[in-house]
């Protein structure tokens, strides 16, 4: 059995304006915006900001074809999901199938911040959306 999930990597929130977000986040709560960047597999922009060891990741949709936009629709603006970082990510995804939890990505996929990624489905944790990520590979470093 792998090891626990090492933290919370980050809370996705999912926002209809990112500048409007990001001013709040800066001003109200005093925090430092680290990045913005563009995740086109998942046609959202997103925006982290850092609080402790974790993050704050708000995620705004590029098209309506964007499962964040359809998100919004659906239930407005909130939280999203729960990133935990875990080690050996397509490990942990064969070992949570064969608990029995429905993944949405069967493989871990590119996600923002030099991550690998893959969502459990909310429907086989209790109603959360899951986000299991681990740091990419850095040029030299061995799998």
């Amino acid at each position: 059995m792998n090891p626990p999930p090492h933290k919370i990597s980050h809370i996705g929130i999912a926002v209809w304006n990112l500048e409007q977000a990001c001013a709040w986040y800066r001003e109200v709560l005093g925090l430092s915006l680290e990045g913005v960047e563009e995740v086109e597999s998942e046609q959202v922009r997103v925006a982290f900001f850092r609080i402790g060891e974790s993050r704050i990741e708000l995620l705004e949709p590029l098209s309506e074809q964007s499962v964040i936009h359809k998100y919004l629709i659906h239930y407005g603006e909130g939280i999203h999901h729960v990133a935990l970082e875990v080690s050996d990510l397509k490990a942990r995804l064969r070992e949570v199938a064969e608990r029995g939890v429905r993944l949405i990505h069967q493989e871990p996929k590119p996600g923002a911040h030099q991550m690998n990624i893959a969502f459990l489905h909310p429907k086989s944790t209790g109603g959360v959306l899951l986000e299991l990520c681990e740091p990419q590979e850095k040029p030299g470093e061995e799998s």
